[in-house]
């Protein structure tokens, strides 16, 4: 499974892009037992490639990492949203970091496609822009995710 259910955080106040990619790192970090400081750096190193927000208030940062087995998650819904130099210019409130082995290949690719399937369908976001529980957004998350991979 990508996502674990604590691996999914409802966050008050990420003040920036920057903030945001922390808080992600800091999931991963005690979700998946990675180093917080070679997330966020992998993700900042990635943002300068191109922002990595999709658009609809969405973010979908991802980085390649040591230390990992498979290709895991961290999500997060922010009450307030922050500027992620989307493509539509929209300020993001639903970031969902994805992190890879360095030789995840296709894997790390597929779990991309289905995470950007299943934050693109609009009745998903609504769902999760209506909630404030971590466990509830956790749920819908893996439920759509069973449907999309079907």
């Amino acid at each position: 499974m990508i996502l674990k259910p604590e691996a999914v955080r409802v966050v008050s106040a990420a003040s920036s892009k920057k903030r945001l990619l922390h808080e992600l790192a800091d999931i991963a970090a005690t979700s998946y037992a990675v180093s917080a400081t070679e997330a966020v750096e992998a993700l900042q190193e990635r943002e300068s490639l191109g922002p990595t927000g999709v658009g609809q208030g969405v973010a979908l940062p991802h980085a390649r990492l040591d230390g990992l087995d498979d290709v895991v998650g961290a999500m997060v819904l922010l009450e307030k949203p922050v500027d992620f130099e989307s493509v539509d210019r929209q300020p993001v409130d639903l970031a969902f970091a994805l992190f890879a082995p360095h030789d995840a290949g296709v894997k790390h690719l597929k779990a991309l496609a289905l995470v950007s399937r299943t934050l693109r369908d609009p009745a998903i976001r609504s769902k999760l822009r209506a909630n404030n529980d971590p466990a509830t957004l956790h749920t819908i998350l893996t439920e759509a995710q069973a449907v999309q991979a079907a």
